[in-house]
């Protein structure tokens, strides 16, 4: 028995942001002085850090569970299965449904629930649940949803990674131009099939890295201080993920027995490109081999950070030819790799 991927969809939002959106925003430092720099030099730095150039913000009438349903649906139709067959949905997120202009988080019921009513699925054993595992959220679900099925717990899931991060940035604070929105969702199943999921790792550095990621208040003091606004350390941040992220990948690997040479694609959480540069090129200096060109697919640059729909929509992109000059083909070893708030990382090694 193989456990794989059948089936992929995903959500693209619709409403296009570009770094010109903006020229006429308030930047401010922490302290809530401002910021020296003119919005042109902000932006032309921005680019050539992370490499966005623009990002996907879902409509106002728009909740994080309805872009879920749309790519739980493209799932589903992809592996052309019955919706009334999944045993498991996991629904991996952070911040649950914000509604437009609301500084509440809507999670009861959970956002599992409301994907299992709204795909109409009758069937009570079909249990929904979420996950809170930052930026590397689908990655985990999937390594969940291999061990249901490994251990004969279920046959059939459905992970969403689906996030509306621009429902909680602070339009004050620089790292407001990183974040996204986007929805991404995957059916894993038993098969006879060849390959699937070989190998994989996952941990939690919960000491002093807890909270590079956190809930604080906006850099504009003027405003209430008790709504509270994604944040992050991003020095910090960067240091942990080259530091601790290629070990987390080698480690997952070497468990695989496939030699590194035999690797053709990485799909890593597109958080900035030149992190996920770098991390590449660290995980290609523990093997003491070059970093193979074309190796790593991007979607960044036109997608953002949507948090945990990043690795999801860009396996889905992938697979169905819509990154250009990049393509995978059936018996493929593929490197899966995320990290993110927790601090959280995680990959597995998979066989397509």
């Amino acid at each position: 028995m193989q456990i794989k991927i059948t089936g992929s969809g995903s959500y693209i939002p619709s409403l296009r942001v570009t770094n010109e959106d903006f020229s006429n925003h308030e930047f401010l430092n922490e302290d809530g002085t401002n910021f020296k720099a003119s919005n042109e030099v902000i932006a032309r730095k921005f680019v050539e850090i992370t490499g966005i150039q623009e990002r996907r913000y879902a409509s106002d009438d728009m909740n994080n569970s309805d872009m879920a349903v749309i790519a739980a649906k493209r799932a589903i139709e992809s592996a052309n299965i019955d919706p009334e067959t999944l045993d498991y949905i996991i629904f991996a997120h952070n911040y649950g449904d914000i509604s437009k202009n609301k500084i509440q988080s809507d999670t009861v019921p959970s956002l599992a629930s409301r994907v299992k009513q709204k795909l109409e699925i009758k069937n009570p054993k079909c249990v929904g649940f979420d996950i809170l595992f930052g930026c590397p959220g689908w990655v985990e679900g999937t390594i969940q949803a291999m061990a249901y099925i490994k251990a004969g717990m279920a046959k059939k899931c459905l992970v969403i990674g689906s996030e509306t991060l621009s429902r909680v940035v602070d339009i004050h604070d620089r790292d407001s131009m990183i974040y996204s929105d986007g929805a991404g969702a995957t059916i894993m199943e038993a098969t006879s099939d060849e390959g699937g999921i070989l190998s994989y790792e996952s941990a939690t550095f919960a000491l002093e890295e807890a909270n590079y990621l956190y809930f604080g208040e906006s850099f504009n003091k003027n405003l209430d201080s008790d709504v509270r606004y994604i944040k992050m350390y991003g020095r910090k941040i960067y240091e942990f993920a080259l530091t601790n992220v290629p070990l987390a990948m080698k480690s997952c690997l070497d468990k695989s027995g496939i030699n590194i040479n035999q690797v053709k694609k990485i799909l890593i959480h597109q958080a900035n490109e030149k992190m996920d540069e770098a991390i590449i090129q660290r995980f290609y200096k523990l093997h003491n081999q070059d970093v193979p060109e074309g190796i790593m697919p991007m979607s960044i640059h036109k997608l953002g950070n949507s948090s945990v729909a990043t690795v999801p929509t860009l396996f889905d992109l992938l697979i169905k030819g819509e990154i250009e000059n990049q393509s995978i083909k059936k018996g493929d070893y593929l490197i899966f790799a995320s990290v993110g708030a927790g601090m959280n990382i995680n990959a597995f090694v998979y066989q397509y």
